[in-house]
């Protein structure tokens, strides 16, 4: 984990210098908007509601939006004057009991973290809170702004969690009329409740829809139902791809030269793989004159191996290709294409 914010606790007289880490994370099954023909991103653009013009993001300002609709615009300058804090303290206000905090008032939990001169201290707090059974009511300044959150004991680490003001918690507006409960029905659920009770256990429960689509997309990606996007570039598969191809290609370009016997036929061996690539590109045309001349003058056999070889080139390599090529004699090329056809065969 990476620490988020360092600071330091303090209450009383005593400072501990901690570290804040993020405690959870968020797994939820998230998609992207695609044109549902070639699987091309959606893109968003910032655009004014009134004149419809797309807006550059210097010219994008905060506004405050009121009951009846009105807008009020906010400057940098306006901002600057609200109250901001960027302190690095969370100061302990009191020592509550834990049974106090309605735990909807809980928002985000993070993990402290002592430094190592803070590590005495840091665990007297703890033992403390867990002694007491209370929790620490505490005021911390995060992202510039100041906010309530409270200290507990979760498996020997402090735990810290921030909390939602008190106006942010919704009141029900609606009421229940159930009309008269009978003794017997009490009695039932009662039994109920006893029939399925418990203790917590958050290893039973699992998240089975985020485990359906990763079952889901992993059956698509096996049937080949996916789209080849130009801005896909998170497959591993294609890197892979690209490094045996890069292999092949400078094997090639050393039973070119005659060089290695050994790369020729590792080469030869593997040349079903790379032999359906897309060879048509305007940069490998001029490497493939040379192969079309001498493949006319040879069985049709051996135009496809020439074919092959030519189509295993990068372009990377043409160039260290072509210059071979021109210092050699015709009896010396003639020479190598027979002995490439000969390993072939």
């Amino acid at each position: 984990m990476r620490a988020i914010w360092k600071g330091a606790v303090s209450f009383g007289l005593v400072s501990v210098p901690v570290k804040l880490y993020s405690a959870t994370e968020s797994h939820d099954v998230s998609f992207r908007q695609v044109h549902a023909k070639d699987g091309g991103r959606i893109k968003y653009q910032r655009v004014c509601a009134i004149d419809g013009e797309e807006v550059a993001y210097a010219d994008i300002a905060k506004g405050y939006e009121t009951e009846d609709g009105e807008m009020v615009i906010l400057t940098d300058e306006d901002m600057a004057e609200l109250p901001s804090t960027s302190s690095r303290e969370i100061s302990v206000e009191k020592f509550v009991p834990s049974d106090q905090i309605d735990p909807m008032l809980f928002e985000k939990s993070y993990y402290l973290e002592p430094e190592k001169t803070g590590a005495k201290p840091y665990a007297l707090l703890r033992q403390a809170l867990l002694d007491a059974d209370r929790m620490a009511v505490v005021t911390v300044a995060l992202r510039q702004r100041t906010t309530v959150a409270v200290l507990r004991v979760r498996d020997d680490v402090i735990v810290m969690q921030t909390m939602m003001w008190p106006d942010e918690v919704r009141t029900p507006d609606f009421g229940i009329d159930a009309g008269e409960v009978k003794e017997g029905e009490v009695k039932m659920a009662q039994m109920l409740v006893e029939t399925l009770a418990g203790d917590f256990d958050a290893s039973e429960f699992e998240d089975d829809y985020a485990g359906a689509v990763e079952a889901l997309v992993k059956s698509k990606i096996e049937g080949g139902e996916i789209k080849r996007t130009p801005t896909a570039t998170k497959s591993s598969g294609e890197v892979v791809d690209l490094l045996a191809a890069l292999q092949k290609s400078v094997a090639a370009a050393k039973e070119a030269r005659g060089e290695s016997s050994a790369a020729a036929s590792s080469d030869d061996a593997g040349s079903d793989d790379t032999g359906s690539d897309d060879a048509d590109s305007d940069e490998e045309k001029p490497a493939q004159k040379p192969a079309k001349k001498a493949a006319a003058k040879k069985t049709p056999a051996k135009k496809s191996t020439a074919k092959k070889t030519t189509a295993k080139k990068t372009p990377a390599k043409k160039s260290t290709a072509k210059k071979t090529t021109a210092k050699k004699t015709p009896a010396k090329k003639s020479t190598a294409k027979k002995a490439s056809a000969r390993k072939a065969s």
